[in-house]
């Protein structure tokens, strides 16, 4: 990894931990008094994270000492369940178990958009186009809202009454997997159709784990699927015949998160076991494990990209 690496967990003992990849040290704690944080992301610049807790989202500064939240989103009424942000940092999105959608926008305090799921949001994704939010609930439904026609544009139902628990969309748009809490993975053909709107063509179903799937994540290089269980497990399936290429075992209890390095060399973790890891792909090792929180650890956030007119060494 390279020089500028931001490497933050969080979990139920209200606090976000931010760490030295390599060495893993903890270098600062963030309080978060109001609950627990359920969600962290990190802009792409690499200057905020946001932390989703219940009902509120806070965004704090990531080269700081300040200890304080620069900004707090209170429209949510429950749960956030994700958080993530607009690849030029001018917006974020969120989604709740209050069964909504919401776009915030960075530079003005209140929520701009918002669209309604019927049921608690458990996920939501951004398209890498920008233009469309896909959100997964916990009635089995998986919805795209079209930011430019701002309405629900494709309603897809895998499952029904199996809660959506995760989705993901590869770097060059090409895939969406869906996860769910009987333990499968939906893997659908992403097209572009007329209006610039995605159209879904079933891939395949994927039997990934016994349990839960907590959390999938397509690699960047879109050759990986990874998915995190109630099992305890980590697996990286390959998506040229969605084989089984390693199971990631050392986790103690729940594996909640997961989120890969730029290369798709490493892969971050977070477990109820209280600690996160970071694994060496290409052998399958915990080469570093993030001890530090006392309850367990749901979100990790990672953010190791070369940022653009800047040298990261």
């Amino acid at each position: 990894m390279g020089s500028s690496v931001v490497l933050a967990t969080a979990g139920y003992d209200h606090t976000i931990r931010f760490w030295e990849a390599t060495s893993g040290i903890c270098y600062r704690t963030l309080q978060y008094a109001d609950s627990q944080v359920n969600k962290l992301e990190i802009t792409a610049d690499k200057t905020l994270i946001a932390a989703a807790g219940n009902p509120h989202i806070r965004l704090y500064e990531v080269n700081s000492n300040n200890p304080q939240p620069i900004i707090s989103y209170d429209g949510h009424t429950s749960n956030v369940t994700s958080v993530g942000f607009q690849k030029d940092g001018k917006w974020m999105y969120s989604g709740s178990e209050d069964g909504t959608v919401k776009i915030w926008d960075l530079r003005a305090p209140g929520c701009q958009r918002e669209y309604e799921s019927r049921a608690a949001v458990n996920t939501v994704v951004l398209h890498p186009n920008q233009g469309e939010l896909i959100s997964g609930d916990q009635h089995g439904n998986i919805r795209v809202w079209d930011l430019t026609a701002n309405a629900c544009s494709c309603e897809l139902v895998p499952e029904v009454g199996t809660a959506v628990r995760s989705l993901t969309v590869a770097m060059d748009g090409s895939l969406v997997v869906a996860a769910n809490n009987s333990g499968t993975c939906y893997v659908w053909r992403a097209m572009r159709g007329s209006y610039l709107t995605t159209h879904f063509e079933p891939l395949h179903k994927l039997r990934a784990h016994q349990g839960y799937v907590l959390k999938c994540m397509l690699s960047p290089d879109v050759r990986q699927l990874a998915t995190t269980s109630s099992d305890r497990t980590v697996k990286l399936w390959n998506l040229d015949g969605f084989t089984l290429d390693r199971t990631l075992a050392g986790h103690q209890r729940w594996v909640w998160d997961c989120v890969f390095s730029v290369d798709a060399a490493y892969l971050v973790t977070a477990s109820s076991d209280c600690t996160a890891r970071l694994w060496d792909l290409s052998t399958g090792d915990a080469i570093r494990i993030y001890s530090g929180h006392h309850k367990a650890t749901t979100t990790c956030a990672l953010n190791d990209s070369a940022i653009e007119g800047r040298d990261d060494g």
